[in-house]
């Protein structure tokens, strides 16, 4: 019996999506090659030799986009240009080697796949140290407006999502037969129910005790998202023919005020869920926050999207992705959601039929299968043997020597 292949999911929590995409590669390689491998997911930036102010970034990245989105702004873009990148990509080859080579060591992988961006650095580090390198695939996780720190060059295969991130990584670099247009992966319950035809969406609003004869609007919010209750308070006093599904994301604060609300539109309220996909499947559009996760989710459930909140940087490039490409708008207080919402209603609800035809014109709902298709070709190629340059190595162990830090074998 042939030995099983071993595939090392790299994610970390700074925000929704890099989790959410790992667990979707996990779910689809379960799927298509269960029985054939071993796998994990785990969190680098979580381990113990990871410096405890770099662990901290995870939960401080939702407090200074919210709190501070000036700031955030100008420091997202001025780290996003080459010199900056590289000199954060050099100090990520010395803070996380440590982390990394436990890691490693530890599961013995055949392929790495990687949600987050900082992992690629000090994985070529640590491969260039040992002179034997185990293919990395790194999964790019958003739409658009991709940051550099993305485009290291130390990948075997960058997977990005559209033609328009395709052209930023050969821009960076990255050489074209290493760079794949083919989504951002979403579970692969999204991708069984996106062709539920009306008598399946109708009998799974039965099983969730929602109208069956009402355009079902769901509400995905959190502690992330503002706006949110400002736009649901206009659309229930609107008197449109709509029916409310809100997802307060684990929110207990915005769970309790939408929980104690006077609903005159019929209304269900979720705290934390675990059944996304089939609420998904149950209803005709989202308001949300333009994070890359509920973009790609909702494109890939052929769902358009009323964007009512996002952080400047990579979030604006999700909301004009979708867009420019017809499956979504962008509304700036809740009389501008709800004048979008009236005109989607109208006329039998032909704009809102032609903005889910955007949706599902833009939505990969397979994506995730196919990455883990070209990862488990790199995991049949396995680790390799390299011979370098002593130079090459050298360099390495000069910039640990920078940092004041070793490097061990």
């Amino acid at each position: 019996m042939a030995e099983k292949k071993r595939i090392l999911i790299l994610t970390a929590d700074a925000g929704f999506g890099h989790r959410s995409a790992a667990k979707a590669l996990a779910a689809a390689l379960e799927e298509s090659h269960g029985g054939d491998c071993v796998y994990e997911v785990v969190n680098a930036l979580d381990h113990e030799k990871t410096p405890a102010w770099l662990r901290d970034v995870q939960s401080d990245y939702d407090r200074i986009a919210r709190e501070a989105a000036d700031l955030y702004k100008f420091t997202y873009e001025i780290s996003d240009t080459w010199p900056a990148s590289r000199l954060m990509e050099n100090a990520m080859r010395v803070l996380l080697y440590r982390a990394l080579r436990d890691i490693v060591l530890t599961f013995k992988p055949d392929a790495i796949v990687s949600t987050y961006p900082l992992y690629q650095a000090p994985l070529n580090a640590l491969f260039t140290l040992r002179r034997s390198f185990v293919p990395v695939a790194c999964v790019v996780t958003d739409l658009a407006t991709v940051h550099q720190i993305w485009f290291t060059g130390d990948a075997d295969l960058t997977v990005v999502p559209t033609e328009i991130v395709r052209g930023l990584a050969l821009g960076a670099g990255i050489p074209s037969d290493r760079v794949e247009v083919i989504g951002i992966p979403v579970h692969p319950r999204i991708a069984a129910g996106a062709g539920l035809d009306a008598a399946g969406k109708a009998a799974l609003r039965r099983k969730l005790g929602w109208r069956e004869d009402l355009t079902a609007l769901l509400a995905v919010g959190s502690k992330r998202v503002g706006g949110l209750a400002g736009v649901l308070d206009a659309l229930n006093h609107s008197g449109l023919p709509l029916q409310v599904a809100a997802v307060a994301g684990g929110d207990d604060e915005l769970y309790g005020s939408l929980s104690s609300r006077d609903w005159h539109l019929p209304a269900k309220v979720y705290n934390f869920v675990d059944n996304m996909p089939e609420l998904m499947r149950a209803s005709d559009f989202v308001v949300a926050k333009a994070g890359g996760l509920i973009v790609t989710e909702s494109l890939a459930a052929g769902l358009p999207l009323l964007f009512v909140d996002m952080i400047p940087g990579q979030e604006t490039g999700n909301a004009d992705y979708a867009v420019k490409g017809g499956a979504g708008e962008i509304a700036a207080d809740p009389a501008a959601a709800l004048e979008i919402v009236y005109h989607w209603l109208a006329k039998g609800g032909g704009r809102l039929a032609l903005r889910a035809a955007g949706a599902k014109a833009l939505g990969r709902p397979r994506a995730a299968f196919d990455i883990v298709d070209r990862v488990w070709d790199l995991a049949a190629c396995g680790p390799a043997r390299r011979d370098l340059a002593a130079a090459s190595i050298a360099r390495i162990r000069e910039l640990f020597g920078r940092f004041d830090e070793s490097c061990e074998e």
